[in-house]
């Protein structure tokens, strides 16, 4: 029998009571409207479709002319406000169906709005079927069409990996940039009005990117295609170049509704002020607390300034939840009212709670994963609930490694959301198990060319020159055969040498061991010389995926059992694609933060909340870099970036309907971690305001454990059945949960936490490239006697030029044993 200690107030938290919002009053249109008002026929109408709006979401629907910023809660019912003014305008105002123009972010609610329209009372379909009610790009895309535009939709994802792929491969950069990583921030810059002449191109980086981008642009325009990202693009040139057409469009759509406002651009945002300018009826509707995707471009300041930008703009709040119990909306109003930049706004509740949020505090994300798919199998196989009532989301794709392990060892069903690759086929981890994989079978020429890049040599025709040579005398380890490489330098030759001795004795190794001595030997250097990796991905993104790694070996005892493991791993996430398409199947959903944002669920686990994940490193590395700061010289990027992570906590337990539970593991890539500061901040008593006893810069207050009548146990059967599968894969899984287990017992969940470790420097030796055009850099190894030999003519792996010996300040590694 497993115990599962639930509690009622996070770990640490002083503060007894728990945070309820306040109960709404249930007043509506029935109530408000008199039925000698005007209008009062079409709010009959809506009422007897159920549609019975209160008071806030009356005004909004009322509101005809002029500005309108709707601040719609969380569970608010914004959608039903959007519709109603919809047809409130065609049927109690006679305004021309077709001077409509609603806006949203996904074709699906386009779909579902237009459809809401048709349905309304009093109107007919010929009448609704004019309102134009389409997506940001449909709109702009059919724009284009009618003036000329014929170019194909560059619309798959996977075909631009593949053009952006070929592009670096011609320049022979294949193995210095993910085409995702370079099609993102290409994306993000053109979001934000910077084309290709507005590039800095100050470093060799900067002036190789702004290559790379060029080409990208020539070939869509070689070939007759275009992105998603040009119909916005070419959109805002046409109307900047056009002003009949820009004037024509602004005569035609005298009304304008955005849904999801919190999530526009600044590219859409300018086209959408283009064609209201002359009229400003412009209604939006979306909630600054939820806005979370600043790293599409999306900004706070538009609703946090929208009546500056439209003087005179009514503003309305729906402050009213009508999804979750009160006990939910009130953790979610406590948290995000920490925040400074939002407009204040108390969400109240029409649910009066049966239960409060649950916290957990297991001792690492394994035992996080065990606990909560226990309890999940308890709901299901005791309670009768179906798995499709649960949702576990994550901050990022590598904090799911754990539980979808343990998903897939349980054998319950489960659809993971995610369009990458799984944790393991990963850029940043895939070489590792590419060595993994050759240690195992020195022949194995696939394990081989994924890790080839990390030896500096171009993939493709290195991997030609092995198969060449291999062709007629094969050897056992075909690695060997690089070292007769045309025009390899001393190190190179070296390195081939050295490496090929570390692939046999990885062999003999624990994995985790494994795992560390690559790191050791070679490939966090490999990873810090590249300062192309720091322009388009944050360093801590990778240390984090390296750690989450290790955390994952330390489970097994064979090199074997790890690799068939991840095998299996990889079959079951290919799997997962045929699941996806079923919106009803019985299965848990697993998914970031980000994308269950405009869902919601009876049942939300919300795992890893605990510092140095939600919040994430990045944001507390930038506010320890502003601490350190004279105060004069502060900037707001360390206070936007964590108060953007305290709305992504936000939207992670305002999803939830019944249940929330929140995990916060006391270990998280071996160091100790503070329960999350979203959450404890909330339990803060008044003394520990007062003085400031948050988690930044100090130790919070005391750390008691909460009462032990705080507490709820759930006592049921833990099992993790192998039945289905292969014969060949259950030792490793066998494996891993002996492992798991001892790990589970070695960390208690109740142990007393120091605050989390920030991000530290040291200052160590390195060679650094001569080049004044490179920033080529690597650690300096203990010395060999090949070393000794080359230390006189040592070159830059990036640009081959000469490397000299000094100093740089790098971020601390975490200390591993038998490094």
């Amino acid at each position: 029998m497993t115990s599962i200690p639930f509690y009622k107030r996070p770990y640490g938290g002083e503060r007894q009571d728990i945070p309820f919002a306040k109960l709404a009053s249930f007043e509506n249109s029935q109530d408000l409207i008199s039925d000698d008002a005007p209008d009062a026929a079409f709010f009959r109408g809506l009422e007897s479709q159920g549609l019975l709006l209160n008071r806030a979401q009356i005004q909004a629907v009322r509101h005809t002319q002029g500005p309108l910023l709707t601040l719609a809660g969380a569970g608010s019912g914004k959608t039903s406000v959007l519709v109603s003014r919809t047809g409130y305008l065609i049927a109690a105002q006679r305004v021309d169906p077709a001077s409509i123009l609603l806006v949203t972010f996904s074709s699906k609610a386009a779909a579902e709005m237009k459809e809401r329209i048709m349905a309304l009372p009093g109107l007919r379909a010929n009448e609704t079927a004019k309102v134009t009610a389409r997506t940001f790009h449909s709109f702009f895309l059919y724009l284009l069409r009618t003036r000329g535009y014929k170019q194909e939709i560059l619309s798959n994802s996977r075909h631009q990996q593949f053009i952006m792929k070929r592009i670096l491969r011609e320049m022979g950069l294949q193995d210095s940039y993910e085409a995702e990583t370079l099609l993102s921030l290409w994306s993000a810059y053109r979001m934000s009005l910077t084309g290709l002449d507005d590039l800095s191109v100050k470093t060799p980086a900067e002036v190789e990117q702004r290559q790379i981008f060029a080409r990208y642009e020539a070939w869509k325009e070689d070939h007759g295609q275009m992105d998603f990202d040009d119909i916005l693009v070419l959109s805002y040139r046409l109307l900047s170049n056009d002003p009949g057409l820009l004037a024509s469009l602004q005569r035609r759509y005298r009304y304008v509704m955005v849904d999801e406002f919190q999530d526009t651009g600044l590219l859409p945002y300018e086209l959408l002020k283009k064609i209201v300018a002359p009229h400003r009826n412009l209604m939006v509707v979306g909630d600054d607390d939820q806005t979370i995707y600043g790293f599409n471009g999306a900004r706070n300041e538009f609703i946090l300034e929208f009546d500056q930008t439209f003087p005179g703009a009514k503003v309305v709040t729906l402050d009213i939840n009508y999804r979750s119990l009160s006990s939910i909306v009130g953790l979610g109003n406590e948290m995000i009212r920490v925040n400074e930049r939002r407009r204040p706004k108390q969400l109240r509740s029409t649910r009066k709670s049966s239960g409060v949020p649950l916290y957990l505090r297991p001792g690492d994300p394994d035992q996080e994963a065990e606990l909560l798919l226990t309890h999940i199998t308890a709901q299901v196989q005791e309670h009768g609930k179906p798995y499709r009532d649960h949702a576990i989301l994550y901050r990022t794709a590598n904090n799911s490694r754990a539980i979808f392990e343990q998903l897939v060892m349980r054998e319950i069903p489960f659809i993971h959301y995610e369009n990458g690759d799984l944790f393991y086929e990963q850029w940043i981890v895939k070489p590792l198990m590419d060595h993994l994989r050759l240690s195992l079978d020195r022949r194995n020429f696939t394990a081989m060319e994924g890790m080839l890049h990390t030896l500096y040599i171009n993939r493709d025709k290195g991997m030609a020159f092995i198969r060449q040579q291999d062709a007629p005398r094969p050897k056992k380890g075909p690695l060997s055969h690089l070292l007769t490489f045309p025009g390899l330098k001393d190190f190179q030759i070296e390195n081939i040498r050295t490496r090929s001795k570390l692939i046999k004795g990885l062999k003999a190794m624990e994995p985790l061991q494994a795992v560390q001595e690559m790191r050791r030997q070679f490939y966090d250097k490999f990873l810090e010389a590249d300062e192309r990796q720091e322009m388009t991905l944050h360093k801590e993104f990778i240390q984090e995926g390296l750690d989450e790694l290790e955390a994952s070996a330390k489970r097994f005892s064979e090199i074997s059992e790890f690799v068939e493991f991840v095998d299996r791993l990889i079959i079951v996430h290919k799997e997962m694609a045929a699941m996806k398409r079923d919106e009803h199947a019985d299965a848990v959903r697993l998914m970031t933060i980000h994308k269950s944002k405009g869902l919601e669920f009876p049942s939300v686990c919300l795992i890893g909340a605990s510092e140095g994940i939600l919040p994430h490193t990045s944001a507390l590395d930038a506010e320890r870099r502003d601490d350190q700061r004279p105060l004069s010289g502060k900037e707001d990027k360390a206070l936007d970036a964590l108060e953007e992570e305290r709305r992504l906590a936000y939207v992670a337990i305002t999803r939830a309907r019944d249940e929330l539970i929140i995990s916060s593991p006391g270990f998280y890539r071996g160091r100790k971690a503070e329960v999350s500061r979203f959450f404890r901040d909330v339990f803060l008593t008044d003394e520990q305001s007062k003085q400031g006893n948050s988690i930044p810069g100090k130790v919070g207050g005391s750390m008691a454990r909460p009462s032990f009548t705080a507490k709820r146990t759930i006592s049921i059967e833990a099992s993790a059945k192998h039945s289905s599968l292969s014969p060949s894969a259950r030792p490793a899984l066998a494996s891993a949960a002996g492992h798991r287990n001892q790990s589970s017992r070695s960390v208690s969940a109740s142990s007393s936490l120091s605050q989390t470790a920030s991000v530290a420097t040291e200052i160590v030796d390195v060679w650094l490239c001569t080049s004044t055009n490179c920033k080529g850099w690597q650690r300096v190894s203990p010395p060999t006697s090949a070393d000794i030999r080359n230390q006189e003519n040592k070159s830059c792996p990036l640009c081959q030029s000469p490397m000299k010996r000094g100093q740089k300040e790098v971020p601390v590694h975490q200390r591993r044993p038998n490094s």
